[in-house]
């Protein structure tokens, strides 16, 4: 399943308040919040079943920027996401389903 969700980071979110002042950007753990919920709305899948493989952060998301988070699951059941703004690739990474115990 492949599947996109637009988002636009909001002029005014609370968290740029402190990062950074004069040149504010979207913290990761902010983003990855965003991009896990996204995802798993899209999916259909519950949040308390997936682990971060993997993240790579490539370039930092400004207020105002128009995202698209792009995810592609595979048979395994494992997600891999990108996050773009325009051109620009702002991250990439993936999400396991849960392991058996």
């Amino acid at each position: 399943m492949n599947s996109a969700t637009h988002w636009t980071v909001p002029l005014d979110h609370p968290v740029f308040a402190g990062h950074f002042p004069g040149t504010p950007i979207l913290p990761g753990v902010m983003l990855l919040d965003t991009v896990l919920h996204a995802i798993t709305a899209s999916a259909g899948i519950a949040l308390d079943t997936c682990e971060l493989g993997s993240v790579k952060f490539l370039s930092p998301a400004n207020p105002g920027d128009e995202l698209v988070i792009q995810h592609v699951i595979s048979v395994s059941g494992a997600i891999r996401f990108d996050v773009v703004a325009g051109t620009r690739k702002i991250a990439s990474g993936s999400i396991l389903p849960e392991s058996p115990v």
